[in-house]
């Protein structure tokens, strides 16, 4: 098996429009969540969301292309154009198109474009939709798009596996360059999901904050929805070192399993089996971790969930570990969750700081881990596990760690 690495990253989302910004948003606790501005927010019960504001998709797209892209489509070119540009690879010279892959992941697809076309079907009994609805909603439309764009020829999908999209994009390209597959991968994932249907949908489960999302805290009232991306390139190692490009972390293992159990409540067994999966094909040691990037949505059963399998997998080096929820400060982004948060396993990595769990207020004995509450922590960071839970009991677990 291969040695898999990335060596390139881009993001967007409710903290800032590129990796840079949201990285530093992250070292700094600074919140993104604010009020909902996507859609009129009198009647919602919440109104707070993690926006991508100040987005001028015209800058980025030009008019005959843009009625082709729905909004989660769009954050997804935005970013894989960033870490396209920083791995310095070009797809189109000595067929590596052909050697490489696109794998995106999406919990609901184009849902903006769904929205608009429901309501002018419904709303206002217009029969005639939108020529090009289908390709603008399809959860594939990213990934056909990037294949297009960069003559990646290889195997390009989709992966809808609601929040553990992004990390199931991303084991499955990590494996497909592991085993000879491919020699690149673009993968990660991207959602747009503040739309008036989708919030109704996730207020009616009652699981919405409505003050802030304060993961692990006591006083935390549910999780906040949040939008954007976060996309990486990943390569061979080998194939890496003799081009000379700039390696941000070793991608080691990826972890899946199945809670076989409850749609919506989660299985402390199921989490605790994809983190020893993702250790295991890591070749890692439970004492080799110094940071775990939680799934830590702030709902009361989520948390202390994760804590119980946290505590499962790493024993007593558990009290030793910094965990935290970055989604304290960019939001749930559903099937971008994972890919969001990669973001900030890598800068710890990089540069040995611990992004924290901000909102925290005071602790809560059910959860009973060091989540680096509210300010941000220097730590030497050797290896990283970022966690990803989804509705459906299925996880998704990725570790990193330094190069050496």
């Amino acid at each position: 098996m291969r040695r898999v690495v990335i060596t390139g990253m881009g993001a967007i989302s409710a903290l800032g429009h590129d990796a840079a910004a949201n990285w530093q948003a992250m070292r700094e606790g600074r919140v993104g969540i604010g009020p909902l501005a996507a859609v009129p927010a009198e009647s919602f019960r919440s109104k707070i969301a993690g926006e991508v504001r100040g987005f001028d998709p015209a800058a980025h797209f030009n008019a005959k292309r843009l009625p082709l892209l729905d909004r989660f489509t769009q954050f997804a070119l935005v970013a894989a154009r960033e870490a396209i540009a920083q791995s310095g690879l070009d797809f189109r010279a000595d067929g590596l198109g052909e050697r490489s892959a696109v794998v995106v992941g999406t919990g609901v697809g184009g849902e903006g474009t769904h929205d608009e076309q429901a309501r002018r079907l419904y709303a206002e009994n217009n029969p005639r939709l939108h020529p090009f609805s289908i390709v603008r909603l399809m959860t594939n439309a990213p990934a056909s798009h990037l294949s297009i764009d960069y003559g990646i020829t290889g195997p390009a999908f989709a992966v809808s596996s609601a929040c553990a999209s992004a990390n199931h994009a991303l084991a499955q390209a990590f494996h497909m360059v592991r085993s000879g597959m491919v020699d690149a991968a673009v993968a990660g994932g991207s959602e747009a999901c503040l739309t008036e249907g989708t919030l109704r949908a996730w207020e009616a489960m009652r699981v919405l904050a409505d003050d802030a999302c304060r993961p692990f805290s006591r006083q935390r009232r549910g999780l906040v929805l949040g939008e954007g991306a976060g996309m990486f390139v990943l390569e061979d190692y080998a194939h890496a070192r003799r081009r000379g490009a700039a390696i941000l972390a070793e991608f080691a293992g990826a972890g899946m399993s199945a809670d076989a159990g409850d749609l919506v409540f989660p299985s402390e067994h199921g989490a605790a089996r994809a983190m020893r999966t993702a250790l295991d094909e890591a070749g890692l040691a439970p004492a080799d971790v110094d940071y775990i990037n939680a799934h830590g949505t702030g709902t009361p059963a989520n948390d202390p969930t994760e804590t119980k399998a946290i505590r499962q997998v790493f024993g007593a080096h558990a009290d030793a570990l910094a965990v935290s929820s970055t989604k304290s400060m960019h939001g749930h982004a559903l099937g971008a969750a994972g890919a969001i948060e990669l973001v900030a396993a890598i800068g710890a990595l990089r540069e040995g700081v611990v992004p924290p769990t901000a909102s925290f207020l005071e602790p809560d004995p059910a959860c009973d881990l060091d989540y680096v509450p509210n300010v941000a922590r220097e730590r030497a960071v050797r290896a990283v596990l970022s966690n990803s839970f989804a509705f459906g009991g299925l996880n998704a677990v990725l570790a990193l760690r330094r190069v050496s």
